[in-house]
Order: structure tokens, then C-alpha cells, then sequence
């Protein structure tokens, strides 16, 4: 029986590199028995598998032919030994695991036939301009997502890969909502803001559709924690996907999967991950798929070890390997080692298979070997082909049961891509309504603090750690009252009684034990215990991405940053935490505090590596609220506001001021992420006589600024000097106001002469108040040099207070 693709409306159209699926006459292999035959030479169809009866017709083979990578011939036999040796299931245990019913193998061909097909439609779209930007295809791979929808619940968290479609429609996402999303719909599952690569569904906890390569792996460890969040403090999500103090059932078995390929499973993210998952027995399942192409290269070309499932073995994480190819022993070892994450921890799943198509519909396939390896394994490596010859051969199902299971997916495809060709196309307002969770102009004092604070507080803090806290909390309340808090002890004032306040609230640090170099996540550990307060391995990225994971599951994360260049490290997941609640159409919000000591302070004597201006280099990652802190005061009010933010934020303090500035701070009050602060206001008489100057600055400028006041003053000449506490969005307001009085504008700017600080809001001033402006901007910034060790030498790159003294004289005199 042949069904072609007027049975679901697609019109096929031939292009040179569209993706050719396999042959209707092919023959079909055995699963015992896999051939190395190659394909016959006739036509082919875009509809993968042939329902005939019996054995399949013969070909033509090619002896000559042999595959860069072979077959791997593994029966089931060999699956039971590793089941043993790695898990150590018994023989009795591993029967129970042994046979699926027949209804149990239509399940799994309904299965592998969706992802077949839905793959095909999605070409089909992508061919004729429906679906645009990248798309990667799963044909050849659908075991794995028959394995998903067998032993994956909805409850279980999924964290996939940029080759997503499959996996997000095994975990139950609604097929016309994926393809609505990759139709750039606004029923799609992200009303169109994510497309291919980021599928993300609250309603079955699939999170994710990542483009980075390896990037999903520590977000899927977050996500993994925060199962364990959950059971310690008793919380779980209400219908909103919002956290309520009812504990998870007591047989809460949750698990969260990962999907990776084996070529970004040589990233070192997975060894951060394995030793994370081991470290705090996560319940974690990593599944390897294993095509042997990293991209398109062939894998042991530039990977040793293609045995990704013993990478786990050094940290005590169990792997097993399976055939992708026998869908029936992929979907049987899945169950048994999914049984085994739920009751035991971490371990990793490696499926060997062959993906058909190429990285993308648009890839040219020059790479060594492809094209004939996809033909080879078209013919003899199909999953469905081998899967439908096998039981057909048998017995055990019929070509009439199989032909009404893949005539039901047909029309559930069709269905999917008639309801995304009548979805409507996403209004133009919603691309900036998905710049931040909350509006810049939050007021921060007036959002409640979880009802259920106090009784979870009382259950999971014992009466002497409590007491312990609060007295500390009293001595540092003492301290600002005295006017003797630094910014350090600040910040960390506000992250307890933060914590207190909303205990979904977590912690992340390098050498958290300690209080990292400033105190900042001073007792948090002692006090909440070490899954709320995680003291972490010395990789910001790793620690940066499993605070997103929690993020996304309820939590609010803090990370504190020992020295916020370290955060170069975590670029990948900055960017995506910042993208993700856009990216999800906001569906997820992002809920993350990253807070450090950084800058370029004058005579630091730190070095190049440690006086990068890591404030500008973020600047341009989208749906980040960036603020800098040089008080007490600004740090804590700060603080405590970008705490209670539903999205990404992140608090720069300056590293020479940590514990040098003191002062008191106004208790208890949040301050807006949206403003700056006026610290200083020329005098009338100056502004009168052409004799002010508003100056921008923050971090170690501020205190630059201050002790440059007087001898501005002694000229005869004065300043407004705006502290920019929000670096983005820029409080415009407050810099228009200021020029409006004085008409000449300094920016003191810790950043790069390139692609600073400074050079963006000078750009912003040129654009949108260039009329208040009476002379050019004059930004004293640091030279696009790196910053040199010798103080000698750091005077001609970094800038400071004598340097804003001429600059100021020279704008009022016109000397510039």
C-alpha cells in the first residue's frame, strides 16, 4: 500500500537539496540483522515508510559499500548485560522490562510515524517559504521520540536542542501549535517569537528548544534541582505554574531529561554537569543521540571517545548504549533506565542512529561521506521500515493496523498545518510587550511576599539557625544605622531578608561557605541549607545556566559573581537568559539576580583580565535590566528590587569600593531599576552664567566625581552629577532634565573608547536631545588598550577625577 502526499495535502516540489526521505520499495532489515545493502536506484518519495506484506522485495545491493560508521548489531541480550552491570537490575527485575504488548508497539509506531511525517510537512513548508530562518529535521531518529512518549510524564521537565519538533510532540505539545510556531503563527506554542529552534510549552513542562549548542545542559540540571527545591520545601506549582505550599505527592518521581548530540556532549558543560548531577544525585536523564555528526562532520573526526554513555563513570553516573535502529529495545531499555533516574539519580542514555537529512534543509552536504552514508541508511537503517518488517513478519500486527494507525496521523498533520495556515501572524506591538516580564517603572514595594513564607521558613530553618540569622540581620540593620554598612554587607542585608521574605529564593556562588570575597552570600548556606544556598564547581557559565533552570521552574535565583569578568564565561547563558521570557512569547518568565564587584577603578593595579568593563560587553544583550551600585544605600535598595523582578537582572558594584564605602541605607524600601540618582545639583548662579555641566557617570566614577567636586567648584564652575544606577533602559528623563538647565554634557565611563558605555548614551543624547546640547558630548573613557598592571602606564588608559576637572573647565570655557 503506498500513500502519498496528497493524503495530507502537501505538494511535493523538487529541489536540488530538499530532503529526500527513503523509498517506498526499499527492503526492509530485520532488527537482529542489520545490512550494510545500499539504496536501488529508483525514485524516491517524501513519505518514509512502505507497508508491504511479508518480506521485503529484494535489491540490488553494492558489496563494496561500507559505512564511515557501521551498524551496531546489539540484541536484546546484550541490553539485559548492561542493565545489570551498570544499574544493577536483576534478572527478574529485567523481565519485567522485556516484551511490549501489541497495543504498547502501535503506541510506538503511532509515534515514530508523527515525527516522520510532521518532519516531512515542516520540509514541505520550508520549501515553499512558509517556514523561514534555520530548521533541522529529525527523520531517521524516531526511536528516541517514541522512547519519550512511552516513559516521559508530563510532569518530568524537558530540556532539548535546536533539532526539537519531535521531542516537543512525544512530550504531548499540540502539533498545531509547533507548526504554527515554526510558521511564525501566533498560536504557535510561542505566538511566533521563537520559531524552530525554541519550542516551549508550560501546559506539558517542555522548556526548551535551545539554539547554543550544549547550552540545554546545565539548564536542564536547574530544572533537575529544583524537583529537589520542591520536596525540601514542601512547594508545588498551582495551574498558573506558580509555586503553593502544598507538598509534591509522596511518590513524587520527577524527573528532568536533556536531549544532547554526541557531538556537543564533548563539551566541557557535560563533565560540569555529570559532576553537578553526582555531586547532588539529581534526578537527571541525559539522552545522547548518537548520529555520529557533529553538525555535518563526521564525529570521530575530531572526537576520541565517540562511548559518550562511560563519560558518566568517573563520577559515578551509569550510562547504557542502545540501537537506535530497534525502536522496540529502545523504547524497552528507556523504560528501564527512566525507572532507574526516578528511584536512583543521574545517568545517561546513548541511542546509536543515523539522521537521513543533512544540518538543515539548506546545507549543501559537501561534507566527507554524507550523501552516501544518507542513501545507505535510508535503505537499511529506517527505524519504521525495520520496525514495521519485523512485526508484520511476525505476526504480531498487520498491515491493516499499521495502515490505520499512519492514515490517523496523516490527517492529525494535515490538521496541524491547516491550523497554522489560518493562525493569524503576530502584531507588530507584542516584539517590545516581550522586552521584560515587568515594566521598567515597577514599583518593587508594593509586590506581596508569598503567603506561605512563614510556615515554609518555620518547617525547613531550625529555631537556632533562625535565631542565628536574625541576629545577624539585627547587627547589619545596626550597622547602616550608624552609617557604618559597606556595600558588601548591603547586599548581602538584602539577600537574606529577601530569602526570608520569599523562600523560593535561592542562592549560587563560587566559595559560598566563606562569603565569597565580599561577604555577599555571607551565612546563606549555613542558614538555608545547600539545596537552597548552592556553593558551586569554579565555572560561572555552569552555575549562571542551572540558576535559569530554576528560574524557569518557579524559583529565584541569586548568583553572585566573585569578580564579575568571570561572567565572560557565562556569555551563552546571559544571552539566553535574557532572550528566554521573548523567546517563550512569555510564557516563562526569567527570574535571575546576578550581582558582583567589577569596574575599572583608577590604580587598581588588577591587571587586564580582572579590569574588563563587563557592564559594556552585556549592554547588548536584549531583556537584561543592567544596574550599577556605588553606596550602600544604591546597592541594597537595588538589590532587593532585582530580587523581586520576574526577569533577568543584574547588579555591577564597584570592586575597590566593596568595603571602603560606607554608609546607611533606608531599611526595608526598594529601589526603582529605572533611574538614575542625582547625587550633586549645580547651583543656580552657575547654571545662570553658562557655568555648569551635567556629568554622567557610576561605579568607581561616582566617588571620582566626588572628590573632584571641590576643585570644579574652586574654578568657579559646578556640576550636576547623575549617578546612572540603571544602565539599561537609561533613565532619559533625568539626563534631558539635567541638559536642560546646564546644555553641556561629561560622561565619566569605566568602559572602552569602542562599543562602551559611554558611546551608547552619547549616541542616545546626539539622537534625542541634541537641542539642549550647546557643545559636542565629551566622554573621558577608557583607551581600547588594555588596561596595563604598572600604575605608570594605567594613568593613559583608564580615566578619573583629575581627568573630569579639565574636561569640565574646557566644556565651559570652549575649550574642546
Amino acid at each position: 500500500m503506498k500513500f502519498t502526499l496528497a493524503a495530507i495535502g502537501i505538494i511535493v516540489t523538487p529541489l536540488a537539496h530538499a530532503f529526500v526521505p527513503s523509498h517506498f520499495g526499499a527492503p526492509t532489515v530485520p532488527s537482529t540483522s542489520i545490512s550494510t545493502s545500499t539504496l536501488p536506484s529508483s525514485s524516491f518519495s517524501l513519505f518514509a515508510a512502505t507497508l508491504k506484506k511479508g518480506k521485503a522485495a529484494a535489491q540490488t545491493s553494492d558489496p563494496t559499500f561500507e559505512p564511515m560508521r557501521p551498524p551496531i548489531d546489539m540484541p536484546w541480550s546484550d541490553i539485559q548485560s548492561q542493565l545489570k552491570s551498570a544499574f544493577g537490575y536483576s534478572d527478574s527485575e529485567i523481565t519485567a522490562y522485556s516484551k511490549l504488548s501489541k497495543t504498547e508497539l502501535l503506541n510506538t509506531y503511532e509515534s515514530m510515524q508523527l515525527a516522520r511525517l510532521f518532519e516531512n510537512a515542516c520540509n514541505q513548508q520550508y520549501m515553499g517559504g512558509k517556514i523561514r530562518g534555520f530548521m533541522h529535521l529529525d527523520n531517521g531518529q524516531e526511536s528516541i521520540p517514541a522512547l519519550v512518549s512511552d516513559s516521559i510524564k508530563r510532569t518530568d521537565k524537558k530540556y532539548s536542542y535546536y533539532r526539537e519538533h519531535t521531542h516537543a510532540l512525544a512530550s504531548g505539545v499540540e502539533p498545531g501549535a509547533v507548526m504554527a510556531e515554526l510558521m511564525m503563527k501566533e498560536g504557535g506554542t510561542c505566538k511566533g517569537a521563537g520559531g524552530s529552534m525554541h519550542i516551549f510549552d508550560p501546559e506539558t513542562y517542555f522548556q526548551g528548544g535551545w539554539a547554543l549548542v550544549s547550552e540545554q545542559l546545565p539548564y536542564a540540571a536547574g530544572a533537575a534541582k529544583s524537583i529537589l527545591q520542591d520536596r525540601v520545601l514542601g512547594l508545588s506549582d498551582d495551574s498558573n505554574f506558580k509555586k503553593m505550599d502544598v507538598p509534591p505527592s509522596a511518590d513524587d518521581d520527577r524527573i528532568s531529561v536533556v536531549f544532547i548530540g554526541e557531538g556537543g556532549s564533548q563539551n566541557g558543560r557535560m563533565a560540569e554537569v555529570l559532576n553537578s548531577a553526582a555531586k547532588d544525585n539529581l534526578p537527571l536523564l541525559i539522552i545522547v543521540i548518537d548520529n555520529g555528526r557533529a553538525i555535518n562532520t563526521f564525529t570521530p573526526d575530531i572526537a576520541t571517545n565517540s562511548d559518550v554513555y562511560k563519560q558518566g563513570a568517573h563520577y559515578g553516573v551509569p550510562g547504557i548504549l542502545v540501537n537506535g535502529e530497534n525502536a522496540e529495545d529502545v523504547v524497552k531499555a528507556g523504560r528501564a533506565t527512566v525507572d532507574y533516574v526516578r528511584k536512583n539519580g543521574p545517568a545517561i542514555l546513548q541511542v546509536h542512529t543515523y539522521r537521513f537529512n543533512g544540518h538543515s534543509p539548506a546545507d549543501p552536504e559537501h561534507e566527507r561521506g554524507r550523501k552516501d552514508e544518507k542513501k545507505w541508511a535510508r535503505a537499511s537503517q529506517d527505524p519504521i521500515k525495520i520496525f514495521e518488517e519485523k512485526f508484520m513478519s511476525d505476526g504480531t500486527l498487520t498491515e491493516e493496523e499499521l495502515s490505520e494507525v499512519k492514515k490517523r496521523v496523516q490527517r492529525q498533520v494535515k490538521d496541524a498545518v491547516d491550523f497554522a495556515e489560518a493562525s493569524p501572524m503576530p502584531p507588530v506591538e507584542l516584539a517590545k510587550e516581550l522586552e521584560f516580564p515587568d515594566a521598567p517603572d515597577t514599583d518593587y514595594n508594593l509586590k506581596t511576599a508569598p503567603a506561605f513564607a512563614a510556615e515554609v521558613n518555620e518547617r525547613t530553618i531550625s529555631k537556632e539557625k533562625m535565631d542565628t540569622i536574625q541576629a545577624h540581620i539585627a547587627d547589619l540593620r545596626a550597622k547602616s544605622d550608624a552609617g557604618e554598612i559597606t556595600i558588601g554587607d548591603a547586599i548581602n542585608l538584602a539577600i537574606h531578608e529577601e530569602m526570608l521574605r520569599d523562600p523560593t529564593t535561592t542562592m549560587h556562588a563560587e566559595d559560598l561557605q566563606a562569603g565569597s570575597s565580599y561577604d555577599i552570600p555571607k551565612l546563606t548556606q549555613q542558614t538555608y541549607g545547600q539545596t537552597r544556598a548552592a556553593d558551586e564547581i569554579i565555572d560561572e557559565g555552569h552555575f549562571i545556566g542551572k540558576a535559569l533552570g530554576e528560574g524557569m521552574n518557579g524559583y529565584r535565583p541569586i548568583v553572585e559573581l566573585m569578580n564579575t569578568n568571570f561572567g565572560i564565561y557565562g556569555m551563552a547563558e546571559l544571552s539566553s537568559a535574557g532572550n528566554t521570557f521573548a523567546t517563550t512569547g512569555g510564557k516563562f518568565d526569567m527570574p535571575m539576580t546576578i550581582i558582583g564587584a567589577g569596574g575599572t577603578a583608577p590604580n587598581q593595579s588588577l591587571g587586564a583580565e580582572h579590569s574588563q568593563p563587563f557592564h559594556a560587553y552585556v549592554m547588548g544583550i536584549p531583556g537584561l535590566k543592567i544596574g550599577t551600585a556605588a553606596s550602600p544605600a544604591a546597592a541594597y535598595g537595588i538589590t532587593k528590587s532585582m530580587i523581586r523582578d520576574n526577569g533577568p537582572t543584574f547588579l555591577f558594584a564597584p570592586v575597590k569600593m566593596m568595603k571602603e564605602a560606607k554608609g546607611s541605607v533606608d531599611l526595608d524600601k526598594c529601589l526603582p531599576l529605572n533611574k538614575a540618582a542625582l547625587l550633586h545639583e549645580a547651583s543656580d548662579s552657575s547654571v545662570a552664567n553658562g557655568k555648569a555641566v551635567t556629568v554622567l557617570t557610576y561605579l568607581h566614577g561616582v566617588k571620582e566625581a566626588q572628590i573632584s567636586l571641590q576643585a570644579i567648584q574652586d574654578e568657579g564652575l559646578d556640576i550636576d552629577l547623575i549617578e546612572l544606577r540603571s544602565l539599561k533602559p537609561l533613565d532619559k528623563d533625568t539626563i534631558r532634565k539635567s541638559l536642560a538647565r546646564t546644555h553641556k554634557l561629561a560622561i565619566l565611563d569605566e568602559s572602552t573608547y569602542s562599543g562602551g558605555v559611554g558611546a551608547t548614551i552619547s549616541a542616545i543624547i546626539s539622537e534625542e536631545m541634541f537641542d539642549e546640547l550647546d557643545a559636542p558630548v565629551r566622554r573621558l573613557c577608557m583607551d581600547d588598550a588594555p588596561v596595563p598592571y604598572a600604575t605608570s602606564m594605567e594613568k593613559a588608559v583608564v580615566k578619573r577625577g583629575e581627568d573630569l576637572i579639565d574636561a569640565v573647565a574646557e566644556l565651559v570655557m570652549k575649550q574642546h
